[in-house]
C-alpha cells in the first residue's frame, strides 16, 4: 500500500496548492486528500498473497512422508521443490493412469483417520441433498490446502439443476501445476484422484476444472464430473519435464 502511494500520486494538485490560511479550509483539504488517496488505492488490483500458517509445515511433511512410502525413496531437494520431485517420481513409477490414480487415492486416504471418513460419508454427506457436506469441505479445503495450491477462496458455483451453492473453491494460480509444469502431474496425481477420493470416501461429488493457460483451477463440490471430460486428454506443455525424462516428443505426456 505504501509503495502504491509513492508511485501513484493522488490527483489533488489543485487542492494542495490552496493558499488559504484558514484552519477549517486546511482541515477540509486534508480530509478530501485522504479520500482521494483511498479511491486511488482501492481502484488498483492487489494480488492475494498466502501467508503460511503454523500447521503448514506439518501438512507438507505428512504429505511428503506418505509420498515417500508410496514411491519407495525420498528426494534430496528440500521443501516444496522436493515434494514436487516426489510427485513426478510417483508418475514415472506408474505404468498406467489407473496405477497413478490408485496410488494418489491411497495417499489421500492415509492422511485421514479411517473413522472420520466413514462417519462423514454416513452422517454428513446425506444431509440436505449433500449441500451441507459440500459447503463444509469447500471451507476446510481453503483452510488446510493453500500451502499446496496457493491463494484460494470459497466462491459460488452453479449446479446442473440450476441451484447456486457457495461450495466452490477458486485457486488463483495453482503452484502445484506451476511448479511441476506438467499436465500429466495435474490430471493424474491431483484432479482425477482427488475427485475419486471425495466421491468414494467422503460421499461428496467433485469436479475440478484446471485452466492450463493461466494455471487457475475451479473446484466444484457437489458437482459430479462429466463422463466425457475434455481436460483429461489435454496435451502437455512444451516444457514438460516428465515427457523429456521418458524421451517423448515435445507436447506428449504420460496420460495413458
Amino acid at each position: 500500500m505504501t509503495i502504491l502511494l509513492l508511485h501513484v500520486p493522488p490527483p489533488t494538485t489543485t487542492i494542495l496548492l490552496s493558499y488559504s490560511s484558514s484552519p477549517r479550509s486546511t482541515t477540509r483539504t486534508l480530509k478530501l486528500t485522504r479520500r482521494l488517496r483511498c479511491r486511488v488505492s482501492n481502484s488498483s488490483e492487489v494480488k492475494s498473497e498466502y501467508r503460511p500458517g503454523v500447521l503448514d509445515d506439518f501438512f507438507m511433511q505428512s504429505f511428503r512422508n506418505k509420498l515417500v512410502e508410496e514411491v519407495g525413496s525420498d528426494s534430496d531437494k528440500p521443501g516444496y521443490v522436493g515434494l514436487i520431485e516426489l510427485v513426478k517420481l510417483l508418475l514415472l513409477k506408474s505404468r498406467t493412469r489407473s496405477e497413478t490414480n490408485d496410488a494418489a487415492v491411497r495417499i489421500l486416504k492415509s492422511l485421514f483417520p479411517p473413522l472420520i471418513l466413514e462417519l462423514y460419508k454416513l452422517l454428513i454427506a446425506p444431509l440436505a441433498q449433500g449441500k451441507i457436506a459440500a459447503l463444509m469441505v469447500a471451507r476446510v479445503t481453503v483452510i488446510t490446502c493453500q500451502w499446496l495450491m496457493g491463494p484460494c477462496k470459497v466462491n459460488t458455483i452453479e449446479l446442473p439443476n440450476g441451484e447456486s451453492w457457495e461450495s466452490g473453491v477458486f485457486v488463483e494460480k495453482c503452484q502445484y501445476l506451476e511448479e511441476s509444469k506438467c499436465v500429466g502431474v495435474c490430471i493424474n496425481t491431483c484432479k482425477l484422484p482427488t475427485q475419486t477420493f471425495f466421491k468414494d470416501y467422503m460421499g461428496v461429488p467433485l469436479l475440478m476444472e484446471p485452466d492450463f493457460k493461466d494455471y487457475s483451477c475451479q473446484f466444484k463440490f457437489g458437482v459430479a464430473p462429466p463422463e466425457d471430460d475434455g481436460s483429461v486428454n489435454e496435451p502437455c506443455f512444451e516444457t514438460c519435464s516428465i515427457a523429456s525424462r521418458r524421451k517423448l516428443n515435445s507436447g506428449e505426456c504420460p496420460m495413458a
